[in-house]
């Protein structure tokens, strides 16, 4: 049997439409290639933007800055020593970008001037940390990537 030009286009068109069906049936249902947002309530953060740009202001302004220090109980959060540990409040956020499950936030609640996250709850790799907390009514966030 002999191909002409005119059914080797159209055999051309099918296998090309065959192999894009194939990419995006395989997109759709295979679980790797699942991809979630950073956070399912992106518009309101969003909203939020230019506060946090202050904070992070705040932050920067600062003479002495958060420094963070891996020890054996975990992940010690140091903040600075001119900050009364009874006037700040706020929450250290962790973030891993590879899984979902593993990001948790924490209240940050310390009797010293630093804060302690347990060795349990870090997984070996990359981590994103946010550090939002309030002194004397005035906003400050320090945002930091690090491996564990």
């Amino acid at each position: 049997m002999k191909i002409n030009w005119g059914t080797g286009i159209v055999i051309a068109i099918i296998g090309f439409i065959s192999f894009i069906m194939y990419f995006v049936i395989t997109m759709s249902t295979d679980n790797t290639y699942s991809h979630d947002l950073v956070t399912e309530k992106y518009y309101q953060q969003e909203l939020n933007y230019q506060q946090e740009i202050n904070a992070e202001k705040n932050a920067k302004n600062l003479q002495e800055k958060i420094n963070f220090e891996k020890t054996k109980k975990g992940l010690k959060i140091n903040f600075p020593t001119f900050f009364t540990s009874k006037n700040i409040e706020g929450k250290v956020f962790l973030y891993r970008p590879s899984n979902k499950q593993l990001d948790f936030e924490m209240p940050i609640s310390i009797s010293n001037t630093y804060l302690l996250v347990p060795e349990q709850r870090l997984v070996d790799g990359r981590w994103n940390i946010k550090v939002l907390f309030k002194d004397k009514n005035k906003n400050y966030l320090f945002k930091k990537e690090l491996v564990y």
